[in-house]
Protein backbone atom coordinates (compact mmCIF):
# COMPACT_ATOMS: atom_id res chain seq x y z
CA UNK A 1 0.00 0.00 0.00
CA UNK A 2 1.54 3.34 -1.14
CA UNK A 3 2.37 6.04 1.52
CA UNK A 4 0.44 9.15 0.61
CA UNK A 5 2.80 11.78 2.04
CA UNK A 6 5.42 10.61 -0.39
CA UNK A 7 2.86 10.07 -3.51
CA UNK A 8 3.27 13.56 -4.67
CA UNK A 9 5.73 15.84 -2.99
CA UNK A 10 4.04 19.25 -3.11
CA UNK A 11 6.62 22.65 -4.19
CA UNK A 12 8.70 23.81 -1.50
CA UNK A 13 12.42 23.95 -0.42
CA UNK A 14 11.56 21.89 2.35
CA UNK A 15 9.56 18.95 0.03
CA UNK A 16 12.46 19.59 -2.38
CA UNK A 17 14.94 18.44 0.32
CA UNK A 18 12.59 15.36 1.17
CA UNK A 19 13.01 14.22 -2.42
CA UNK A 20 16.41 14.68 -2.71
CA UNK A 21 17.41 12.69 0.19
CA UNK A 22 14.87 9.51 -0.42
CA UNK A 23 16.05 9.38 -3.98
CA UNK A 24 19.52 9.80 -3.36
CA UNK A 25 19.36 7.14 -0.31
CA UNK A 26 17.34 4.92 -1.84
CA UNK A 27 19.44 4.82 -5.15
CA UNK A 28 22.56 4.20 -2.79
CA UNK A 29 21.47 1.88 -0.66
CA UNK A 30 20.68 -0.60 -3.48
CA UNK A 31 23.34 0.46 -5.43
CA UNK A 32 25.74 -0.92 -2.34
CA UNK A 33 23.69 -4.18 -2.47
CA UNK A 34 24.01 -4.81 -5.97
CA UNK A 35 27.77 -4.21 -5.49
CA UNK A 36 28.24 -6.84 -2.15
CA UNK A 37 26.53 -8.81 -5.07
CA UNK A 38 28.93 -8.22 -7.64
CA UNK A 39 26.79 -6.90 -9.97
CA UNK A 40 26.94 -3.31 -11.32
CA UNK A 41 25.64 -0.49 -8.73
CA UNK A 42 23.95 1.14 -11.30
CA UNK A 43 21.37 -1.27 -12.08
CA UNK A 44 20.75 -1.50 -8.09
CA UNK A 45 20.09 2.44 -8.58
CA UNK A 46 17.32 2.35 -11.79
CA UNK A 47 16.00 -0.51 -9.68
CA UNK A 48 15.60 1.59 -6.34
CA UNK A 49 13.56 3.61 -9.60
CA UNK A 50 11.48 1.43 -10.76
CA UNK A 51 10.40 -0.57 -7.00
CA UNK A 52 9.59 3.29 -5.27
CA UNK A 53 8.66 5.07 -8.69
CA UNK A 54 4.82 5.67 -9.89
CA UNK A 55 5.05 2.62 -11.39
CA UNK A 56 5.05 0.07 -8.47
CA UNK A 57 4.74 0.88 -4.87
CA UNK A 58 4.35 4.52 -5.51
CA UNK A 59 6.16 5.54 -2.69
CA UNK A 60 7.64 8.43 -4.68
CA UNK A 61 6.93 10.35 -7.96
CA UNK A 62 9.70 12.72 -8.99
CA UNK A 63 8.99 16.37 -9.59
CA UNK A 64 9.53 18.50 -12.74
CA UNK A 65 12.48 20.16 -10.49
CA UNK A 66 13.60 16.44 -10.20
CA UNK A 67 13.43 15.64 -13.55
CA UNK A 68 15.89 18.69 -13.90
CA UNK A 69 17.87 17.27 -11.57
CA UNK A 70 18.05 14.11 -13.26
CA UNK A 71 18.85 15.80 -16.62
CA UNK A 72 22.12 17.12 -14.73
CA UNK A 73 22.82 14.11 -13.23
CA UNK A 74 23.15 12.71 -16.70
CA UNK A 75 25.54 15.51 -17.73
CA UNK A 76 28.03 15.03 -15.14
CA UNK A 77 28.11 11.36 -15.96
CA UNK A 78 28.98 11.77 -19.62
CA UNK A 79 31.48 14.83 -18.15
CA UNK A 80 32.92 12.11 -16.18
CA UNK A 81 33.47 9.47 -18.79
CA UNK A 82 34.87 12.40 -21.05
CA UNK A 83 37.12 12.78 -18.72
CA UNK A 84 38.45 9.59 -18.86
CA UNK A 85 39.29 9.19 -22.55
CA UNK A 86 42.58 11.15 -23.75
CA UNK A 87 41.99 12.24 -27.35
CA UNK A 88 45.67 11.17 -27.63
CA UNK A 89 44.87 8.02 -27.00
CA UNK A 90 42.22 7.74 -29.27
CA UNK A 91 44.34 8.92 -32.09
CA UNK A 92 47.13 6.05 -31.36
CA UNK A 93 45.07 3.49 -30.55
CA UNK A 94 44.65 1.55 -33.32
CA UNK A 95 43.70 0.37 -37.01
CA UNK A 96 42.02 -3.04 -35.03
CA UNK A 97 40.32 -0.62 -31.94
CA UNK A 98 38.60 1.15 -34.80
CA UNK A 99 37.38 -1.56 -37.16
CA UNK A 100 35.88 -2.94 -33.77
CA UNK A 101 34.20 -0.17 -33.18
CA UNK A 102 32.51 0.31 -36.66
CA UNK A 103 31.42 -3.84 -36.43
CA UNK A 104 29.84 -2.65 -32.87
CA UNK A 105 28.09 -0.24 -34.60
CA UNK A 106 26.91 -1.08 -37.96
CA UNK A 107 25.74 -4.43 -36.75
CA UNK A 108 23.45 -3.86 -33.80
CA UNK A 109 22.16 -1.06 -35.16
CA UNK A 110 21.05 -2.81 -38.18
CA UNK A 111 19.85 -5.67 -36.11
CA UNK A 112 17.99 -3.62 -33.94
CA UNK A 113 16.15 -1.45 -36.78
CA UNK A 114 15.55 -3.76 -38.56
CA UNK A 115 13.60 -6.38 -36.17
CA UNK A 116 11.71 -3.41 -34.84
CA UNK A 117 10.57 -2.80 -38.30
CA UNK A 118 9.49 -5.89 -39.33
CA UNK A 119 7.69 -5.68 -35.70
CA UNK A 120 5.59 -2.96 -37.52
CA UNK A 121 7.43 -0.43 -35.39
CA UNK A 122 7.13 3.82 -36.01
CA UNK A 123 10.66 4.06 -38.20
CA UNK A 124 11.61 6.88 -35.17
CA UNK A 125 11.29 4.14 -32.29
CA UNK A 126 13.36 1.49 -34.67
CA UNK A 127 16.13 3.89 -35.03
CA UNK A 128 15.47 4.96 -31.31
CA UNK A 129 16.15 0.84 -30.37
CA UNK A 130 18.86 0.67 -32.69
CA UNK A 131 20.98 3.83 -31.32
CA UNK A 132 20.28 2.71 -28.22
CA UNK A 133 21.85 -1.04 -28.97
CA UNK A 134 24.82 0.28 -30.33
CA UNK A 135 26.39 2.18 -26.90
CA UNK A 136 29.09 0.29 -24.86
CA UNK A 137 29.62 0.76 -21.39
CA UNK A 138 33.20 1.85 -21.34
CA UNK A 139 33.17 1.49 -17.52
CA UNK A 140 31.68 -1.83 -16.86
CA UNK A 141 34.49 -3.63 -18.97
CA UNK A 142 37.26 -1.56 -18.06
CA UNK A 143 36.25 -2.33 -14.05
CA UNK A 144 35.91 -6.31 -15.37
CA UNK A 145 39.58 -5.80 -17.01
CA UNK A 146 41.03 -4.22 -13.91
CA UNK A 147 39.82 -6.80 -11.43
CA UNK A 148 41.11 -9.84 -13.44
CA UNK A 149 44.71 -7.84 -13.38
CA UNK A 150 44.77 -8.06 -17.39
CA UNK A 151 44.34 -3.96 -18.60
CA UNK A 152 48.13 -4.86 -20.09
CA UNK A 153 47.03 -7.21 -22.25
CA UNK A 154 46.46 -6.76 -25.99
CA UNK A 155 43.11 -8.23 -25.94
CA UNK A 156 42.19 -5.50 -23.13
CA UNK A 157 43.83 -2.91 -25.15
CA UNK A 158 41.73 -3.07 -28.31
CA UNK A 159 38.56 -3.73 -25.92
CA UNK A 160 39.25 -0.50 -24.33
CA UNK A 161 40.32 1.15 -27.27
CA UNK A 162 36.82 0.18 -29.65
CA UNK A 163 34.75 0.82 -26.62
CA UNK A 164 35.74 4.45 -26.55
CA UNK A 165 35.92 5.23 -29.81
CA UNK A 166 32.55 3.14 -29.72
CA UNK A 167 31.60 6.20 -27.72
CA UNK A 168 32.72 8.98 -29.91
CA UNK A 169 30.89 7.31 -32.93
CA UNK A 170 27.95 6.63 -30.60
CA UNK A 171 27.67 10.45 -29.54
CA UNK A 172 27.16 11.66 -33.09
CA UNK A 173 24.24 8.91 -34.20
CA UNK A 174 23.26 10.60 -30.51
CA UNK A 175 23.15 13.66 -32.02
CA UNK A 176 21.21 12.23 -35.06
CA UNK A 177 18.75 10.62 -32.93
CA UNK A 178 18.17 14.00 -30.90
CA UNK A 179 17.48 15.91 -34.06
CA UNK A 180 15.05 13.35 -35.09
CA UNK A 181 13.05 13.92 -31.29
CA UNK A 182 13.05 17.42 -32.46
CA UNK A 183 11.57 17.53 -35.83
CA UNK A 184 9.57 13.63 -35.41
CA UNK A 185 10.22 12.22 -38.48
CA UNK A 186 13.25 11.92 -41.30
CA UNK A 187 14.11 15.21 -42.86
CA UNK A 188 17.13 14.24 -44.93
CA UNK A 189 18.76 17.47 -45.50
CA UNK A 190 18.18 18.40 -41.95
CA UNK A 191 19.70 15.24 -40.93
CA UNK A 192 22.75 15.50 -43.24
CA UNK A 193 23.39 19.15 -41.75
CA UNK A 194 22.73 17.57 -38.22
CA UNK A 195 25.32 14.52 -39.31
CA UNK A 196 27.88 17.72 -40.30
CA UNK A 197 27.40 19.50 -37.20
CA UNK A 198 27.85 16.60 -34.95
CA UNK A 199 31.53 15.41 -37.28
CA UNK A 200 32.72 18.60 -36.84
CA UNK A 201 32.02 18.99 -33.72
CA UNK A 202 33.69 16.00 -32.58
CA UNK A 203 36.70 16.52 -34.98
CA UNK A 204 36.97 19.95 -33.09
CA UNK A 205 36.94 18.99 -29.32
CA UNK A 206 39.39 15.73 -30.24
CA UNK A 207 41.86 17.83 -32.14
CA UNK A 208 41.72 21.02 -31.64
CA UNK A 209 39.88 21.90 -27.96
CA UNK A 210 42.93 20.24 -26.20
CA UNK A 211 45.64 22.53 -27.88
CA UNK A 212 43.15 25.40 -26.50
CA UNK A 213 43.45 23.82 -23.10
CA UNK A 214 47.18 23.31 -23.33
CA UNK A 215 47.46 27.07 -24.44
CA UNK A 216 45.36 28.52 -21.49
CA UNK A 217 47.45 26.25 -19.08
CA UNK A 218 49.44 28.78 -17.75
CA UNK A 219 47.18 31.48 -17.31
CA UNK A 220 45.02 28.88 -15.18
CA UNK A 221 47.92 28.02 -13.06
CA UNK A 222 48.40 31.70 -12.19
CA UNK A 223 45.06 31.87 -11.33
CA UNK A 224 44.88 32.55 -6.73
CA UNK A 225 41.61 30.42 -6.87
CA UNK A 226 43.22 26.63 -5.52
CA UNK A 227 40.21 24.79 -7.75
CA UNK A 228 40.57 27.59 -10.81
CA UNK A 229 41.03 24.13 -13.71
CA UNK A 230 37.89 22.89 -11.63
CA UNK A 231 35.92 26.12 -12.26
CA UNK A 232 36.89 26.05 -15.86
CA UNK A 233 36.28 22.93 -17.08
CA UNK A 234 32.71 22.91 -15.12
CA UNK A 235 31.93 26.57 -16.97
CA UNK A 236 33.09 24.99 -19.96
CA UNK A 237 30.74 21.89 -19.10
CA UNK A 238 28.05 23.64 -18.42
CA UNK A 239 28.60 25.92 -21.92
CA UNK A 240 29.31 23.25 -23.73
CA UNK A 241 26.14 21.37 -23.16
CA UNK A 242 24.08 24.07 -23.63
CA UNK A 243 25.36 24.66 -26.78
CA UNK A 244 25.24 21.35 -28.29
CA UNK A 245 21.33 21.94 -27.00
CA UNK A 246 21.01 24.55 -28.71
CA UNK A 247 22.18 23.37 -32.63
CA UNK A 248 20.14 20.21 -31.73
CA UNK A 249 22.04 17.81 -30.45
CA UNK A 250 21.76 16.32 -26.68
CA UNK A 251 22.95 18.52 -23.96
CA UNK A 252 25.35 15.09 -22.82
CA UNK A 253 26.92 15.30 -25.92
CA UNK A 254 28.71 18.86 -25.20
CA UNK A 255 29.13 17.47 -21.68
CA UNK A 256 31.05 14.12 -22.93
CA UNK A 257 33.22 16.41 -25.17
CA UNK A 258 34.02 18.81 -22.35
CA UNK A 259 35.67 16.11 -20.38
CA UNK A 260 37.20 15.25 -23.36
CA UNK A 261 38.82 18.40 -23.92
CA UNK A 262 40.24 18.36 -20.60
CA UNK A 263 41.14 14.64 -20.32
CA UNK A 264 45.09 15.40 -20.95
CA UNK A 265 45.35 17.64 -17.70
CA UNK A 266 43.09 15.72 -15.72
CA UNK A 267 45.72 13.68 -13.59
CA UNK A 268 47.56 17.65 -13.10
CA UNK A 269 44.97 19.32 -12.25
CA UNK A 270 43.24 16.87 -9.86
CA UNK A 271 39.97 16.68 -11.94
CA UNK A 272 38.67 13.42 -11.95
CA UNK A 273 38.25 12.34 -8.16
CA UNK A 274 36.35 16.30 -7.65
CA UNK A 275 34.29 15.55 -10.34
CA UNK A 276 34.09 12.20 -9.38
CA UNK A 277 32.55 12.99 -6.39
CA UNK A 278 30.15 15.61 -7.89
CA UNK A 279 28.68 13.07 -10.59
CA UNK A 280 28.49 10.26 -7.46
CA UNK A 281 26.63 12.78 -6.30
CA UNK A 282 24.40 14.04 -9.21
CA UNK A 283 24.36 10.06 -11.03
CA UNK A 284 21.66 8.58 -9.36
CA UNK A 285 18.92 10.87 -9.38
CA UNK A 286 19.51 10.14 -12.97
CA UNK A 287 19.48 6.81 -12.56
CA UNK A 288 16.49 6.46 -10.23
CA UNK A 289 14.37 8.92 -12.70
CA UNK A 290 15.49 6.12 -15.24
CA UNK A 291 13.58 3.30 -13.44
CA UNK A 292 10.92 5.44 -12.10
CA UNK A 293 9.70 6.07 -15.96
CA UNK A 294 9.52 2.34 -16.53
CA UNK A 295 5.89 0.60 -15.96
CA UNK A 296 6.93 -3.22 -15.45
CA UNK A 297 3.11 -3.62 -15.86
CA UNK A 298 4.35 -3.31 -19.71
CA UNK A 299 6.36 -6.80 -19.83
CA UNK A 300 4.33 -9.50 -20.70
CA UNK A 301 2.78 -10.80 -23.77
CA UNK A 302 4.19 -9.38 -27.03
CA UNK A 303 6.81 -6.61 -25.18
CA UNK A 304 8.20 -9.34 -22.76
CA UNK A 305 9.37 -11.25 -26.04
CA UNK A 306 10.45 -8.35 -28.42
CA UNK A 307 12.75 -7.06 -25.35
CA UNK A 308 14.18 -10.81 -25.02
CA UNK A 309 14.68 -10.70 -28.78
CA UNK A 310 15.88 -7.55 -28.82
CA UNK A 311 18.38 -8.52 -25.70
CA UNK A 312 19.47 -11.28 -27.76
CA UNK A 313 20.39 -9.67 -30.68
CA UNK A 314 22.06 -7.10 -28.85
CA UNK A 315 24.54 -10.13 -27.75
CA UNK A 316 24.84 -11.65 -30.88
CA UNK A 317 25.75 -8.43 -32.63
CA UNK A 318 28.50 -7.04 -30.50
CA UNK A 319 29.93 -10.55 -30.44
CA UNK A 320 29.89 -10.88 -34.10
CA UNK A 321 30.18 -7.41 -35.15
CA UNK A 322 33.18 -6.81 -32.84
CA UNK A 323 35.01 -9.74 -33.10
CA UNK A 324 34.58 -10.09 -36.75
CA UNK A 325 37.85 -7.93 -36.90
CA UNK A 326 39.79 -10.70 -34.73
CA UNK A 327 39.16 -13.61 -36.02
CA UNK A 328 42.33 -14.42 -37.82
CA UNK A 329 44.13 -14.43 -34.24
CA UNK A 330 41.66 -17.08 -33.13
CA UNK A 331 37.97 -17.40 -31.74
CA UNK A 332 39.27 -16.98 -27.88
CA UNK A 333 40.34 -13.52 -28.98
CA UNK A 334 37.64 -12.76 -31.09
CA UNK A 335 35.19 -14.20 -28.51
CA UNK A 336 37.02 -12.39 -26.08
CA UNK A 337 36.39 -8.82 -27.48
CA UNK A 338 32.87 -9.50 -28.61
CA UNK A 339 31.99 -10.11 -25.23
CA UNK A 340 33.71 -7.21 -23.51
CA UNK A 341 32.07 -5.31 -25.95
CA UNK A 342 28.38 -6.26 -24.66
CA UNK A 343 27.35 -4.49 -21.95
CA UNK A 344 25.00 -1.55 -23.29
CA UNK A 345 24.87 1.68 -20.30
CA UNK A 346 24.38 4.76 -19.87
CA UNK A 347 24.39 6.15 -23.28
CA UNK A 348 21.64 3.53 -24.19
CA UNK A 349 19.74 4.68 -21.42
CA UNK A 350 19.94 8.54 -21.97
CA UNK A 351 18.76 7.40 -25.93
CA UNK A 352 15.73 5.53 -24.37
CA UNK A 353 15.10 8.71 -22.24
CA UNK A 354 15.17 11.23 -24.52
CA UNK A 355 12.78 9.34 -26.80
CA UNK A 356 10.33 9.22 -24.26
CA UNK A 357 10.75 12.60 -23.29
CA UNK A 358 10.13 13.87 -26.94
CA UNK A 359 6.94 11.31 -26.97
CA UNK A 360 8.14 9.67 -29.78
CA UNK A 361 9.17 6.79 -28.35
CA UNK A 362 6.41 4.21 -26.42
CA UNK A 363 6.39 3.18 -22.39
CA UNK A 364 6.87 -0.41 -24.38
CA UNK A 365 9.44 0.52 -26.49
CA UNK A 366 11.23 2.23 -23.66
CA UNK A 367 10.54 -0.76 -21.84
CA UNK A 368 12.10 -2.42 -24.26
CA UNK A 369 15.45 -0.71 -24.16
CA UNK A 370 15.86 -0.62 -20.67
CA UNK A 371 15.31 -4.65 -20.68
CA UNK A 372 17.54 -5.00 -22.80
CA UNK A 373 20.44 -2.56 -21.26
CA UNK A 374 19.92 -4.57 -17.83
CA UNK A 375 20.62 -8.07 -19.48
CA UNK A 376 23.79 -7.23 -21.06
CA UNK A 377 25.12 -5.27 -18.49
CA UNK A 378 24.43 -8.14 -15.78
CA UNK A 379 25.87 -10.94 -18.60
CA UNK A 380 29.06 -9.50 -19.84
CA UNK A 381 30.92 -9.36 -16.50
CA UNK A 382 30.68 -12.87 -16.02
CA UNK A 383 31.41 -14.25 -19.38
CA UNK A 384 34.29 -11.86 -19.40
CA UNK A 385 35.83 -13.29 -16.26
CA UNK A 386 35.22 -16.81 -17.61
CA UNK A 387 37.15 -15.90 -21.18
CA UNK A 388 40.28 -14.78 -19.25
CA UNK A 389 39.98 -16.96 -17.02
CA UNK A 390 40.13 -20.20 -19.54
CA UNK A 391 41.83 -18.72 -22.22
CA UNK A 392 43.91 -15.53 -21.37
CA UNK A 393 41.18 -13.47 -23.48
CA UNK A 394 42.79 -14.90 -26.44
CA UNK A 395 46.03 -12.22 -26.08
CA UNK A 396 48.31 -14.22 -24.09
CA UNK A 397 51.09 -12.13 -22.79
CA UNK A 398 50.48 -8.07 -22.55
CA UNK A 399 51.97 -6.87 -26.31
CA UNK A 400 51.49 -3.24 -27.72
CA UNK A 401 47.76 -3.05 -29.46
CA UNK A 402 48.07 -2.99 -33.57
CA UNK A 403 49.05 -0.55 -34.83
Amino acid sequence: MPYPALLLMPQGPEHLLLELFLIFVSAKVMGEVFERLGLPAVLGEILAGVGLGPYALAWITPSDTMHSVSEIGAIFVLFSAGLETSPSDLVRVGRTSLLVAVGGIVLPFLLGFGYMRLRGDALTEAIFVGAAMVATSVGITARVLGDLRVLSTRIAKIILGAAVFDDILGMVLLAVVAGLATTGGLEWLHLGILMGEAAAFALFMIFVAPRLVHRIRPGVQRLRNQNAPLILALAICLFLSWLSAKIGMAAIIGAFFAGLMFADYAQEWGLLPRVSGITEFMAPFFFFAIGAQLDVRLFSGNVLLAASVVSLLAIVSKAIGCGLPLLGEGWPAALSVGVGMMPRGEVALIVALVGLQSRIVTQSTYAIVVFMTAVTTLLAPPLLRYLFRRHGGGGGEARPAAA
